[in-house]
């Protein structure tokens, strides 16, 4: 176990998912239900609107689910942890783990009750066609990272694996693989 990624990975855990509980409490508590309120004109309001589902609020009658979902994620991340060493892959699952948290409290504290409660979002994009909130950023944005990280083939370890028939480039094409060694044929 890193214990500095997991460090990084708690703080940036624990980061998103302060960011994102103020700015729902800053909106619930300021905000009129469904008045758009211009921040940068129309290319970003506030929309401050109660989500029954997932994106795009699909899934409504399914809030349920979407929780136990959520805190399962939650529990796969707390126990993979111990795997990460890579300060990438811990910033990765510290936003993954704070947004999933962020919206799974909603889902556990808010009206209409335990389990079913309703997501507070409240950022509108010209042209997006859905009102998000900081948790999905930080979602969305963890899935961005795994996507260049896996094209990259930055592993765990944070070490690149190379694709087959290409070397890598740079000082990390001195070090040998860990996995790179056959077995040779003395048959």
């Amino acid at each position: 176990m890193s214990r500095s990624a997991l460090a990084i990975l708690a703080v940036v855990a624990v980061f998103a998912y302060s960011v994102d509980r103020v700015s729902k409490i800053l909106v619930v508590d300021n905000l009129p239900l469904g008045e758009p309120v211009d921040v940068l004109g129309q290319l970003l309001q506030f929309r401050y609107v109660e989500n029954p589902g997932a994106a795009f609020s699909l899934g409504s009658g399914s809030t349920w689910v979407f929780a136990i979902i959520a805190a399962l994620v939650a529990i796969f991340i707390v126990f993979f942890a111990r795997r990460i060493r890579s300060t990438a892959w811990a910033v990765l699952f510290g936003m993954l783990l704070g947004g999933n948290l962020g919206n799974l409290t909603d889902r556990l504290t808010r009206p209409p009750g335990f389990g079913v409660g309703h997501v507070v979002d409240f950022l509108q994009v010209y042209g997006f066609p859905a009102i998000f909130n900081v948790a999905d950023v930080a979602i969305v944005s963890s899935m961005g990272l795994f996507i260049l990280l896996t094209i990259r083939g930055v592993g765990l370890d944070g070490k690149r694996t190379p694709k087959e028939g290409k070397p890598l480039t740079g000082a990390s094409q001195d070090r040998p693989a860990a996995d790179s060694a056959t077995p040779t044929d003395q048959g």
